[in-house]
């Protein structure tokens, strides 16, 4: 089958071959006739090392698809299902998803990373966090698969494995936005506007999405951002709007430490935080011990928006079935599979793309 395989961690390129194979499902996974495929910043950030990936594997995480086959012991899914898959499955019964925190779960995610999930040319290939979902097929644990309902299409339900949850989930589940609040959004690429159709779900009154791009801003006021503007003019839009004193909620959708702290700087006193972007091991951002006791500001992670996949993905369906999400639209450009390295070349470009969504047969 063909797939396309980050040969070691510093590629620019991924190598797109068709004699991939996947291993065998175990008792309790199953294996995924891949569909759709979102063309991620991770997916950059695996290959470039900022993000932790293991070569040679088969990158891609972002996917939706239909059962192909399943263990001996499944009993939540059937060949046929179409399935929306996450990178972070859940396993229900850890001290976090007992918790209420499933978007932190190890017990599956560890072993799917760590293990062969491939064989490339006969020998063993690692999936990108567990998954690998530029591939043709993948083997994942059944936890890692939800069923949707048909009538979904493919590309539509591939952007909910991971953008959609991410950025909204930052609102909604991470930071809890308040109607009526006055937010800022730092980075306004394929998660940076699902943030910003977080907040405006939210309802938010004042959203400044904050992108170096020009042409993202018209993009980003046309899901629902209420102002746009490049960093050095944010400044001016917070004397504006706030008269100075600072948002009630900054989310950096960026990860490097110049706009985390940037984000920290536009928050008002009492205010919150979020850093959504995912940044190196190494990134160091600085705060003074006084500034973090005196400005009562919150700094939030927020890791896969403190999603809960189970309930999360059905929540944001129902709302895009309403109209009130809108997901056609954050597709730029959908892709074949041989145009993937052109698509992650585009990404690294910049520009007012959305989301490139590889289809495969």
């Amino acid at each position: 089958m063909k797939a396309a395989v980050l040969n070691q961690v510093g590629d620019d390129k991924l190598e797109l071959r068709d004699d991939v194979t996947t291993t065998a499902p175990g008792p309790q996974e199953v294996r995924i006739r891949i569909k759709a495929c979102g063309v991620c910043h991770s997916d950059l950030s695996a290959m470039d090392g900022t993000l932790p990936a293991l070569a040679p594997g088969v990158v891609g995480h972002e996917g939706a698809g239909v059962v192909a086959e399943i263990g001996s012991a499944v009993t939540s899914l059937a060949v046929g299902d179409h399935v929306v898959i996450t990178f972070v499955p859940p396993c229900g019964k850890c001290a976090q998803c007992v918790s209420a925190q499933p978007h932190l779960c190890l017990v599956h995610t560890l072993a799917a990373f760590t293990t062969p999930r491939f064989l490339v040319g006969g020998n063993p290939a690692f999936g990108y966090a567990g998954l690998g979902a530029f591939a043709e097929e993948m083997v994942v644990p059944a936890d890692a698969a939800m069923k949707i309902d048909d009538d979904v299409p493919f590309d539509v339900a591939a952007l909910l494995s991971c953008g959609i949850l991410t950025g909204v989930g930052a609102v909604l589940n991470t930071a809890k936005v308040e109607p009526g609040a006055s937010v800022a959004v730092i980075g306004c690429g394929g998660v940076g506007v699902a943030v910003v159709q977080g907040a405006r779900l939210a309802a938010a009154a004042r959203i400044v999405a904050v992108d170096p791009v020009e042409e993202k801003h018209e993009v980003a006021q046309r899901f629902g951002a209420t102002h746009a503007t490049k960093p050095d003019g944010v400044a001016d839009l917070n004397n504006q709007l706030n008269m100075g004193m600072g948002f009630d909620y900054v989310f950096d959708v960026v990860g490097l430490p110049a706009t985390i702290r940037q984000a920290w700087d536009l928050t008002r006193r009492g205010g919150h935080t979020v850093v959504v972007g995912a940044g190196r091991a190494d990134a160091m951002v600085s705060f003074s011990a006084q500034e973090l006791f005196l400005h009562d500001k919150t700094l939030h992670g927020s890791f896969y928006g403190t999603a809960n996949f189970r309930r999360d993905v059905p929540r944001m369906l129902a709302l895009w079935r309403q109209g009130r999400l809108d997901l056609e639209g954050m597709i730029s450009k959908r892709i074949r599979f041989e145009d993937l390295n052109e698509g992650l070349q585009a990404l690294r470009g910049g520009g007012s793309l959305i989301r490139q969504v590889v289809l495969f047969d």
